[in-house]
């Protein structure tokens, strides 16, 4: 947990305008919208005075039981974060309430206008390193970020300096070239995690179908090749352990599935968000 000064963040609105006209954002509209709100807390929780960040670990015990096997990021192994999050920050939140009396405050778990690595870095939850993730020297970068926005004012904490140097493992090792060549920058609309998630196309564009490195929801090429990574340990949290059957497929597995199956398998899952038409599509362009 680290906390942040609730203040309209000048310089990290001029960033995001600079990215949304490079159209660095892709097919994903919605990242437009709600400009002012996305650079002033202000405008979500009248009269807010802190950010409380909080990191959620969900780096697994074990990875999938086959390793030819198409690839599902680490972050969708078990139940869709949003949900078990936001019930968390919601007790949170009434416990500040009962500790400090009537505070008026929302919370945020990457379903609002919010600049969660903006706040968490702020925060001191880490750095935003070259591939454009959060990463802390002690934890790495597989967490998850959700926030408090309340009108209580608390002291906040101090940043965290930029520890990844000269390091290009994350540049180079992106099959698609969606790291800028210097890092810092992710143009989405290249990166296999956007494809294979966000993309609503009956197809996956030629020039990628051959770069998809066996990923059929996510990607974690950036996070695999960190060094900080090292630090990573298996959270404690039962709903982000694997569920259903699926962690043990083979490939011939996936590729028999039926909706079905994929409903029973994937239900409450955060692979609903590409549907299992979604899915059906990136098997097929990595078979």
């Amino acid at each position: 947990m680290g906390i942040a000064r609730a203040e309209r963040l000048d310089e990290q609105a001029m960033r995001l305008q600079e990215w949304l006209d490079r159209g660095y954002h892709g097919t994903m509209h919605w990242m437009a919208n709600h400009f002012d709100k996305r650079v002033d807390p202000t405008q979500l929780v009248p009269g807010a005075k802190s950010v409380i960040c909080l990191a959620s670990n969900y780096y697994p015990e074990r990875n999938q039981t086959h390793e030819d096997a198409p690839k599902v990021a680490r972050y969708a192994y078990g139940q869709d974060y949003h949900r078990v999050l936001k019930v968390q920050l919601k007790s949170l939140l009434e416990s500040i309430r009962q500790h400090c009396g009537p505070v008026h405050g929302r919370c945020f778990v990457d379903s609002a206008p919010v600049l969660e690595r903006d706040w968490a870095q702020r925060a001191g939850l880490g750095w935003v390193g070259k591939n454009t993730l959060l990463i802390h020297p002690r934890i790495g970068s597989y967490f998850f970020l959700a926030e408090l926005i309340i009108d209580l004012e608390l002291e906040p904490d101090e940043p965290i300096r930029d520890h990844c140097g000269t390091c290009r493992k994350c540049i180079d090792a992106c099959p698609t070239g969606a790291i800028g060549s210097e890092g810092y920058v992710l143009d989405a609309g290249k990166c296999i995690s956007y494809l294979t998630i966000e993309l609503k196309e009956e197809a996956i564009p030629d020039s990628f179908q051959s770069q998809m490195e066996n990923w059929v929801f996510g990607c974690d090429i950036c996070q695999e090749v960190c060094p900080w990574n090292r630090f990573s340990r298996p959270h404690d949290e039962p709903a982000f352990a694997p569920r259903g059957d699926w962690f043990h497929w083979r490939s011939a597995d996936w590729m028999e599935m039926t909706e079905e199956l994929f409903e029973q398998q994937f239900q409450g899952s955060p692979l609903q968000r590409p549907k299992y038409a979604g899915i059906r599509r990136n098997l097929k362009t990595i078979q």
